[in-house]
């Protein structure tokens, strides 16, 4: 027999785990905050890797899904210094390595693929408390509560589930993005579209003064773009991002002298930039193995935005998934199993990010694995 398993959280990561459940015929609930799947914008674009993210697709039996989702020529990479000068350009080499989609539609099919009433909508959890035998209570916002004796954190970096484990906090790392958009931009923006290509753009300053940024090319004409700047959260209170004019128009000045058509990516753009500060867990979290609760994706080992955090999240929920159909009956030996397992693979992702890579390694990273045919 097995336990139902609550899951607080209808992120990329709750859903592989509930998917792969319920592959397995276990029952699962799904508490989510939000108040339905389209409450709000679920982000840009993800590179799925096939190391991971895809191998937890497939365990969820969706690659055929996924594949349908896959936006063709955004593997494409270019580096461009800040006065447009092109450091690197590679086009897409085809392999599907780490292919693009964007998030909301990657979201959809997994919500597609479970039975109607598995996602509880608008049920934002407000705190938890450890009952007698291994058992939870978890309240939600208006009084209502669920007890279970099975609850997995899936509810991000500010998880309400993780204190029942750990002490940890996310704290700011020093920088934020600001994250800005440009609309058919072939045919309103042409420079900027071309100057970004047909997939991601890094553009830096190899001054190594912490002002970079990145720009992908979305379905429909769209530049999603992230600004980067290396400045205590005090400075950004500073900045009235209430009024979009005068909040780009700040940002800009930060970019005072870069070229014309990357900085269109601050100014240009018809929708209000958003401040999006930058926190992470310590390098290495973990925890000792309490009954009945575990934790996933940036609940579990929430770092600075590196490309890995939404495959390796699906890759946790797969693998949860797995351990508890293995072990039916035995919650303690599937969760033992699966954090054994998941420490040491978020601690070798932590370390990869740990370090801030100066512009020059930025480059030599890709040129040295352009050389090597990776």
């Amino acid at each position: 027999m097995h336990t139902p398993v609550t899951i607080i959280g209808a992120g990329l990561g709750g859903l592989v785990l509930a998917r792969v459940l319920h592959l397995h015929g276990i029952p699962v609930t799904v508490y989510e905050a939000e108040s339905s799947p389209t409450a709000r914008s679920q982000g840009g674009m993800l590179d799925i890797h096939d190391r991971n993210g895809q191998l937890a697709l497939r365990e969820a039996g969706l690659m055929d899904e996924f594949r349908g989702l896959i936006l063709e020529g955004r593997q494409a990479i270019r580096l461009l210094d800040r006065d447009g000068t092109v450091l690197f350009d590679k086009a897409d080499d085809g392999t599907g390595e780490s292919p693009e989609v964007q998030r909301g539609e990657l979201r959809q099919i997994l919500l597609d693929a479970l039975p109607d009433g598995t996602v509880r909508w608008g049920h934002k959890a407000t705190g938890v408390r450890a009952l007698a035998e291994s058992r939870h209570e978890v309240t939600f916002a208006g009084g209502a509560t669920v007890v279970t004796s099975l609850l997995v954190g899936a509810d991000g970096a500010w998880s309400k589930v993780r204190p029942l484990l750990s002490d940890a906090t996310p704290e700011y790392v020093g920088r934020s993005f600001v994250e800005t958009y440009l609309h058919d931009v072939d045919t309103r923006h042409p420079a900027t579209a071309k100057a970004v290509g047909g997939g991601t753009l890094v553009a830096l300053d190899r001054d190594g003064n912490g002002k970079w940024f990145v720009a992908h090319r979305e379905r429909g004409g769209t530049l999603h773009a992230y600004i980067t700047l290396t400045r205590p959260q005090d400075w950004f209170a500073t900045v009235d991002f209430t009024d979009a004019a005068a909040a780009a128009a700040r940002i800009a000045e930060e970019y005072d002298g870069w070229a014309p058509e990357l900085t269109a990516l601050i100014t240009a753009g018809r929708t209000a930039p958003v401040l999006r500060p930058l926190h992470a867990l310590p390098v290495g979290h973990r925890w000792d193995r309490m009954p009945g609760v575990t934790l996933l994706g940036d609940a579990a080992h929430l770092s600075t935005p590196n490309g890995e955090g939404a495959s390796l999240a699906m890759q946790d929920g797969a693998e949860l998934g797995k351990a508890l159909a293995a072990h039916p009956g035995d919650i303690e030996t599937a969760l033992t199993e699966y954090e054994r397992a998941l420490f040491p693979r978020s601690a070798a992702a932590d370390a990869a990010v740990a370090h801030n890579p100066t512009p020059q390694e930025v480059i030599n990273f890709f040129t040295e694995r352009e050389q090597a045919g990776i």
